[in-house]
C-alpha cells in the first residue's frame, strides 16, 4: 500500500510518468538554450522521442480511465478532437512568433487524431503495429516530405521528420505500454532490459554499418538524377513541382531525421530512462522524482514558455542561439535548475495556464 502511495500523486497521477515527462521537458530546454558537445548526443532529438513515448502512455491511460467511468466513446472522441484543436492552434500561434526553434505542436495534435482508431487495441497488437511502423513510417514520411511540403495540414500529418507520421511508431509503442499493468513490480526492469536490447544493436549498426550504406545510396541518387533539373518547376502541376524523394535520409541517425535508426536509438534510450524512473518511483527514494514530476504535470505550459521566452529575448535584440550558455561551465545544469524553479512557481496554481486553457476548451464540447 505504501508503494502505491509513492508511485501515485494526487488525482491518481503516476509519479514516475510525470517525472519522465518532466525530464523530457528539461532536455528540450537544454537542447534549445544550453546545447554543447557533451550533452548533444543525449538530448538532441531524444528528448522529443521521450516526450512522445510518455504521451502515448498517457493517451492509453486517458482512454482506459474513460472506459472505467463508463464514458460514451463518442464523448471520448469529442474530447480528443477538442484537445487536438487547441494544441494545434497553440502550435500555429507559436509558429507565428517566428522563433529560432522548430514547433512540433501541430504534428503532436495530429498524433491524437491518428491514435483514435487504435484505442481499443490490445497491448500486444499495438506493440506489433509499432514494430511495423518503425520501418514503414520513415519512407512514407519522406514521400510526404516531397509531395506535401507546400500544404501545411498534410505536412503536419506526413510531411517529413517532424510530422505526426514520423513519430507514430513511438506514440503507438507508448500506447502499448499504457495498456500494461503499470503497477507491476518488475515493469521497470523489463522496460530497462528492452530498451538496452533495442539501443545497443541499433547504435552499433549506425556506427559501423550505416555510413557505408548511406554513401552507396547517395552515390546512386547523384548518378540517377544526373541531367535532371536540380530545382522543380514551381509553375508545373502537382506532383511535377515537388522535390525528389530524399531517400538518403533513411540511412542516417541524425537527430530529428526521422529514420528507423534514429527512432530506434532514441526509443531504446527512452525505454531505459522510463524503466529506471519507474523503478525509482517504487522505492523509498521516490521523493527525488517530485521536482521533475512538477514540471511534467505542466509539460504543455513549459513547452510553450520556451518559445515565448525566446521570442521576448529576440524582441529585445538578444539572439538566443548566440548566447552560448552551453559553453559556460555547468551551463546546462543552470538551465535545468531554472526550469525546475519555474515549474515550482507555476505549480502554485491548480494547473498550468495551458493545461487550464485546454480543459476549458474541452468543456465547451464535452
Amino acid at each position: 500500500m505504501e508503494t502505491m502511495k509513492n508511485r501515485r500523486q494526487e488525482s491518481g497521477r503516476i509519479l514516475a510518468l510525470d517525472a519522465v515527462r518532466g525530464l523530457a521537458v528539461l532536455g528540450m530546454y537544454v537542447q534549445h538554450f544550453a546545447l554543447n558537445q557533451w550533452n548533444s548526443d543525449l538530448v538532441s532529438g531524444n528528448t522529443m522521442i521521450l516526450f512522445i513515448l510518455c504521451s502515448g502512455i498517457s493517451y492509453s491511460l486517458m482512454a482506459e480511465g474513460a472506459r472505467r467511468k463508463g464514458t460514451d466513446p463518442k464523448r471520448l472522441r469529442t474530447r480528443i478532437l477538442a484537445r487536438s484543436v487547441i494544441i494545434d492552434l497553440a502550435g500555429y500561434g507559436l509558429i507565428l512568433l517566428n522563433g529560432p526553434f522548430g514547433v512540433v505542436l501541430p504534428a503532436y495534435a495530429m498524433l491524437f487524431i491518428l491514435g483514435m482508431p487504435m484505442i481499443g487495441r490490445s497491448a500486444n497488437s499495438l506493440a506489433k503495429l509499432s514494430c511495423l511502423l518503425f520501418f514503414l513510417s520513415p519512407p512514407l514520411m519522406l514521400i510526404g516530405l516531397s509531395l506535401f511540403s507546400g500544404a501545411a495540414v498534410l505536412a503536419d500529418i506526413a510531411g517529413g521528420p517532424l510530422s505526426a507520421l514520423a513519430w507514430t511508431p513511438v506514440f503507438v509503442l507508448g500506447m502499448a505500454i499504457g495498456k500494461m499493468d503499470l503497477r507491476e513490480e518488475r515493469l521497470g526492469g523489463k522496460l530497462t532490459a528492452i530498451g538496452l536490447a533495442v539501443l545497443l544493436p541499433a547504435k552499433c549498426f549506425a556506427l559501423f554499418v550505416l555510413p557505408g550504406i548511406r554513401e552507396k545510396v547517395e552515390n546512386w541518387m547523384v548518378s540517377s538524377m544526373a541531367g535532371a533539373a536540380l530545382q522543380p518547376d514551381p509553375y508545373a502541376v502537382w506532383p511535377r513541382n515537388t522535390l525528389p524523394v530524399q531517400w538518403h535520409m533513411l540511412f542516417t541517425d541524425a537527430p530529428q531525421g526521422g529514420s528507423t535508426f534514429e527512432l530506434l536509438i532514441g526509443t531504446g534510450l527512452s525505454l531505459m530512462i522510463l524503466g529506471v524512473l519507474f523503478f525509482v518511483g517504487r522505492g523509498r527514494a521516490s521523493g527525488i522524482l517530485k521536482p521533475l514530476a512538477v514540471v511534467g504535470k505542466l509539460s504543455l505550459t513549459m513547452y510553450v514558455l520556451q518559445f515565448i521566452l525566446a521570442w521576448a529575448l529576440m524582441i529585445g535584440g538578444i539572439d538566443v542561439t548566440g548566447l552560448g550558455i552551453g559553453g559556460i561551465p555547468f551551463g546546462d545544469m543552470l538551465v535545468s535548475a531554472a526550469v525546475l524553479a519555474a515549474g515550482f512557481l507555476l505549480s502554485k496554481g491548480k494547473e498550468g495556464p495551458m493545461e487550464s486553457l485546454m480543459r476549458r476548451f474541452e468543456k465547451m464540447f464535452v
